[in-house]
């Protein structure tokens, strides 16, 4: 498993301002290392968003989006005790996640 997921909220009037630090390379699959050979493709493919266990949103990332991606969305009918989880999976499988409780 990757790095985790770095994830911070803050709560006012029932919406969620969340903010997330996904650490990934993000590498394009077009780049060569210092030897010559090029380094193979392995990026976020799939960002999903839940409250609660509910999805909330999902997202399909790409070879383009840069390193280390900070993903910010909002969620609403949120309530202090709600749990806000951040999952990505990439081409190669490999997924992480992050979460937090509103307070």
């Amino acid at each position: 498993m990757a790095a985790q997921v770095k994830i911070r909220g803050k709560l006012k009037d029932g919406v969620a301002q969340v903010k997330s630090l996904m650490p990934h390379p993000m590498e394009t699959g077009t780049q060569r290392d210092p030897a010559g050979n090029l380094i193979p493709a392995h990026y976020i493919d799939k960002v999903t968003c839940y409250r609660n266990d509910q999805e909330v949103l999902s997202a399909d990332f790409g070879a383009s989006v840069s390193k280390d991606p900070y993903f910010a969305f909002k969620v609403k009918n949120c309530a202090p005790g709600d749990v806000i989880k951040v999952t990505w999976v990439d081409n190669k499988g490999e997924t992480s996640s992050g979460e937090l409780v509103l307070k």
